[in-house]
């Protein structure tokens, strides 16, 4: 389990695209990350939970297969991209975000980023079958960033969007601070309320 709360913001070094068995091989360069990393670990990359494979001194390569890639933004990375990550929470650590599962739930695409005297309010699309999970001053995760929403359509729209605001701390330790209008980004909602709608008897 993760919190949402990156701990690195790191660069890829290398893409490696199998024309045997479709898997993609990602090597990212992260020190920080790498210092009690070992192989076989759980690393949350754009918010997606991945093995470790390999692990150096100076970085680690993960795996995703192609259900991973179609569902997140991870097929669009290339060398020199940069990625947030975290490592799992531990059961002794601080509770500083949210329940995150590194399961992605979906993807959408930025709106707009606009400054709002010092912070940055960001619009994202949402996808229509996510609109019930995401509720105004609730949790949810946008490329492995615990946020808090501040404005989102209604349940059930077509064209949906919601939006975070950003102070500039978010801005400097995150992919954020690199993004703009029309970027594809990973989105995970509060598991809470998947599972509250599964006991009420609604979709799984």
């Amino acid at each position: 389990m993760f919190t949402g709360i990156v701990t690195e913001l790191a660069r890829v070094s290398q893409i490696d695209r199998s024309d045997h068995d479709a898997i993609t091989t990602i090597t990212v360069a992260a020190p920080g990350t790498v210092h009690d990393l070992d192989i076989g670990d759980s690393v949350a990359v754009n918010g997606v939970c991945l093995t470790a494979i390999d692990v150096t001194e100076s970085g680690f390569s993960v795996q995703a297969v192609p259900e991973t890639i179609s569902r997140s933004n991870l097929g669009s990375l290339q060398p020199g991209s940069a990625v947030n990550l975290e490592r799992p929470m531990s059961a002794s650590s601080r509770f500083d975000g949210h329940i995150v599962q590194g399961h992605v739930d979906g993807v959408g695409t930025i709106l707009s980023m606009t400054d709002d005297g010092g912070s940055t309010l960001v619009r994202c699309t949402l996808p229509t079958a996510l609109t019930a999970y995401v509720v105004e001053k609730g949790s949810v995760t946008i490329d492995g960033t615990s946020l808090t929403v501040t404005e989102v359509t209604p349940p059930g729209t077509q064209d949906a969007w919601f939006g975070v605001a950003l102070i500039p701390h978010t801005l400097s330790v995150t992919t954020f601070g690199s993004r703009s209008i029309g970027d594809v980004v990973n989105i995970e909602v509060d598991v809470i309320a998947k599972y509250v709608e599964r006991m009420m008897g609604g979709p799984s």
